[in-house]
């Protein structure tokens, strides 16, 4: 009896150690098999873990090659945008250039116009000169041969040294070739008779009306008439010898109211200013016509209709 029960104590153990070994088994089983899972599981994501990490260094190196492209981009926006700038100032610089051109281009139209008009203006005036010059040419032949008359018929001339000289043939008439002279000097708007020969009475004052009136021409027929008639009481004029420089002067001379004073100048300059004295004086005598015919001498009345101051005064 102690056997059996022995044997089925030891059946029931058996049983329940096989029953625990099953539950055992299946749960190592599925132990097992849930690491199994885990373990496919975890290679799956070691492998997605090795796929990312590719991945991420190809999406590092494409950001590289993105980030150069965008660093090349901004170099090229940055050059574009200095060439822009760059344009832009060349722009600017040109219409300025522009707007200085055309202000240039104004002035140089403004100044064309006006050296056109001064143009005008000059040939305008130079063909007025030119047709007065014409006009003065003919009265310039006309007042040559009207002093050439005067030396002719009148035996009038003038001769500069210290002064201006004035000299009269056809004076007397026993000798027509005697020489009636005398010598005044302008200095300091002051006329001053230097020598008179022959010597007339009252020169004192013929020089005071002279320096009060101007009259030179009434002066100089005033003292022809006095040496006219010093010759009808047989006053003859006496050689002197001055010590000066004298040359006979043409009357149609350039003129100039600056007289000399021999005493304080160099003899080149005194030569100068003597003769621009000696040509204004006689500016002065051919600026009136009628001023040395009324200074007539003997005889000289038939040719006073030949005159060609008369011809000119038509």
């Amino acid at each position: 009896m102690n056997s059996s029960a022995e044997d089925s104590v030891r059946e029931e153990l058996g049983l329940l150690c096989n029953r625990e070994i099953q539950i055992q088994q299946q749960k190592l089983d599925t132990e097992t098999a849930l690491f199994q899972k885990s373990l496919q599981s975890a290679k799956a994501k070691a492998k997605e873990t090795l796929r990312n990490q590719e991945n991420l260094r190809k999406a590092k190196t494409q950001q590289r090659g993105v980030e150069d492209d965008l660093v090349k981009a901004l170099a090229v926006k940055t050059r574009k945008e200095a060439k822009w700038m760059a344009t832009v100032d060349s722009i600017s610089a040109t219409k300025a250039r522009v707007q200085e051109l055309k202000r240039i281009v104004e002035d140089r139209k403004a100044r064309i116009d006006e050296h056109a008009a001064l143009i005008y203006q000059q040939n305008e005036a130079m063909v007025a000169y030119e047709e007065k010059s014409y006009k003065d040419t003919g009265c310039r032949e006309e007042i040559e041969e009207a002093i050439s008359w005067y030396s002719r018929v009148l035996g009038f001339r003038i001769e500069r040294g210290h002064g201006v000289k004035f000299i009269f043939t056809n004076i007397s008439l026993k000798n027509p070739k005697e020489e009636y002279s005398f010598m005044i000097r302008h200095e300091n708007d002051t006329y001053t008779l230097l020598d008179c020969d022959p010597h007339l009475n009252d020169t004192k004052e013929l020089i005071h009306e002279l320096n009060r009136t101007n009259g030179l021409f009434k002066f100089v027929r005033i003292v022809r008439e006095k040496f006219q008639k010093a010759a009808a009481c047989g006053t003859v004029p006496q050689v002197t010898l001055l010590d000066q420089v004298t040359s006979t002067i043409s009357m149609s001379a350039p003129v100039s109211s600056v007289s000399t004073d021999s005493r304080s100048q160099s003899p080149a300059k005194q030569e100068n200013l003597q003769s621009r004295e000696t040509n204004r004086i006689s500016r002065k005598v051919n600026r009136v016509g009628g001023g040395i015919p009324a200074i007539r001498s003997p005889g000289s009345a038939s040719s006073l209709r030949r005159s060609p101051c008369f011809k000119v005064k038509k």
